[in-house]
Formats: C-alpha cells, structure tokens, sequence
C-alpha cells in the first residue's frame, strides 16, 4: 500500500477531514497539518499531532522533522519547503515550532494493544519496504496474551496479513472463515474426531490472530469488525471443551464424572470472565497487566490457546480425556489465581491507585 493511502486513513481516524496533498499555497488560514508522505507513522502519533498546535515531529535517530501541527496564522509555505527538503530542526522555516520525539508526543504506553514501545515513524523507500511492514505489524501486536500467539504466530501471520492486504481481502472476511472454523471444530469434537477438530480450532486460532493484525495494520478496523471478532472469541471457547467431553464418549474414553468436569470447564470460563470485569471496575485497568507476573500468567492461563495445547499433547498420548480433565483442573487453578490477584489489589489499594507495571 501507498504510505499517503494508509495516512489519509490514519488522519482520518484522527477527526481530520479536509484531506489533500500540498498544492503550495494556503487554503484559508485556519491551523495546518503537513506530513511527509514518503513515510509511515504510527496512528497514535498522527492522532497526537492533530491535538498539539506547535509541534514539529522528528524522526528518531537524527531528529529529522518529517511533520508538523501549524497553528492558525502561521505561514505554511516556508515550512513545507523545509520539510520537503529535509531541513533540520534548527532551520528559521521552523520557528516558534517545538520539537518533538515520538514517544515525546503520544508517550510509550499503548493502553488498547497493552505494550510498551516507542512510536514508530519511518522512512518508506524501495529498500526499507520490507522492514517497514515488519515494523509496522510488530506494532499491531498485543504485547498481552497468550505464549502461541506471542511467540508462535507472529512470522507465519505476517506472511498471511501481507498476502492479504495485497489481495484485497477484508478483516472481517477473515473473521467470517474464523466463524466457519468454530463450527467446524464443534462438530468435528463433539463426534470423537479429535485430530480434524484440532486442526479446525489450530487455523480458527491463527486466523484470529490475522483479522486483527490486518484491520490495524490497514487501518480499516471497525466497530462492527470489532464486535464481531471479540463476541466470537468470548462464546466459543467453553462449547469446543464440551464438546470435546461428549466426543471422549463416542470414542469409548468416557471421563467418570462428565456432568461434574463439564460444570467446572463451564463455570470457571464465566467465572474467570466476571473476574477479569471486576478488576476493571473496581481497579480501572486489566488483571492481567497490573504486575510483570500477572502478565506472564496471561500467557498461560486457562484460556483457548493453552488449552489447545494441552488437549494436543494428551492427543499425541493417546489420552483425549485425560486432556480434558486437566483443561478443567487448570481452569479451576485460573479462577483461584485470580481471586487471589484481586485481594492483593485491593490491598494494595490502600497505599495508592492500582497502575500497571507496564506504565512505568
């Protein structure tokens, strides 16, 4: 994609509307965005340029300025031709502007993707293309959640994300097949057909991953996409490990207490979702980034991808039901854990406010 498509779309993310590229005279005399189109910037950092009048964003490195927030009155034609030819900070077209680094304008802390990391903007040339979209779907990642998608992911849905933004093909189109994949994985379970059902719930997980990436990295998220994507990965889950219960009868491995290890599994998934908004309500931040360790647990707790883990190997050992029991006792653990998470917030409570370590 163009750099100047994906900025139009981050401007327009950011409430700008009256959108072109510099003709070289002023339109009106009203305060005035000017970006270098021969780079990427983080949304983030276009959104907070759009807030700060008086700022001259540089480029990290050798502070180059690539942008800048003209207040309304100021002469824009000097300062576009310093720009453009790449002039420094210094420069006189620059004047009564303040410069600014990245992570000086929006900060490090992404509070939607829970990470920490500076901003990015960056020259995009022939040869930086690859790095660049390297960076650039690095920065769409969640720096909170679970070991398979954090670590094992990444490469492979980088490859599928570009592939798809090349082709045209819609987050929310990935989503729809991710949709199919859950149903699929279902059935496939809930007939004792283990090793299909796994790899239908393995490419749900990764497409998961990908409709994600590819609606931030696009910058073409939006609120349906996101409703769609989240209400799918809250309701499947616990129906895959009943079914996967009732699949253990049909292959004569029937677990001794059903009724009781499906309660637990059930339960403990609602449970463990009415905790972590709990948290949120009594905290205001997420259970799982308030200390280092509570975002290493969120690695794995008893959620999809851990326990498509556990299932697999009990799988690869011939022991479908034994898997399904230790999805239940680890669920149980998760609910116990996070009770005790809570406790010691509200503890701490008393000393301050509840920050996440990752605001630090």
């Amino acid at each position: 994609m163009p750099g100047s498509t994906l900025l139009q779309r981050a401007l327009g993310r950011a409430g700008i509307t009256d959108i072109g590229l510099w003709q070289g005279s002023e339109a009106g005399g009203g305060a005035l965005l000017l970006l270098r189109a021969d780079h990427v910037y983080d949304a983030s950092l276009v959104a907070g340029l759009a807030k700060t009048p008086g700022a001259l964003l540089c480029r990290p490195g050798d502070d180059q300025p690539v942008a800048a927030h003209l207040p309304a009155g100021t002469s824009a034609e000097l300062a576009a031709a310093a720009l453009a030819r790449g002039s420094a900070a210094g420069d006189p077209a620059f004047a009564g502007l303040s410069p600014l680094q990245p992570a000086a304008l929006v900060g490090g802390y992404n509070r939607t993707l829970r990470k920490r990391g500076a901003p990015y903007v960056l020259p995009l040339t022939a040869e930086s293309r690859q790095a660049v979209e390297w960076r650039t779907f690095g920065g769409a990642y969640k720096g909170v959640t679970d070991f398979v998608t954090k670590h094992i992911w990444p490469r492979p849905a980088f490859h599928v994300t570009r592939a798809c933004a090349a082709l045209g093909i819609t987050p929310n189109m990935v989503t729809a097949l991710s949709l199919v994949m859950v149903f699929l994985a279902l059935w496939l379970f809930s007939e004792g057909m283990f090793w299909p059902g796994l790899a239908a719930a393995w490419i749900m997980t990764f497409l998961d991953t990908v409709d994600g990436k590819l609606a931030r990295v696009t910058l073409t998220s939006t609120k349906f996409g996101n409703w769609f994507d989240h209400l799918i990965d809250m309701i499947h889950p616990p129906f895959w490990w009943l079914a996967w219960i009732a699949g253990c009868g049909a292959v004569d491995l029937p677990l001794e207490n059903p009724t009781l290890v499906g309660a637990v599994i059930f339960g403990g998934y609602v449970l463990q979702r009415l905790q972590e908004g709990l948290f949120i309500i009594c905290f205001k931040i997420q259970i799982h980034i308030w200390r280092r360790f509570d975002s290493f647990f969120r690695q794995i707790i008893a959620r999809r991808n851990p326990n498509l883990v556990m299932l697999t190997i009990a799988l690869i050992l011939g022991r479908p039901n034994l898997g399904i029991v230790a999805v239940a006792i680890w669920t149980a653990a998760g609910c116990v854990e996070q009770a005790v998470v809570t406790v010691q917030a509200g503890l701490a409570l008393r000393r301050g406010p509840v920050r996440s370590w990752l605001e630090a």
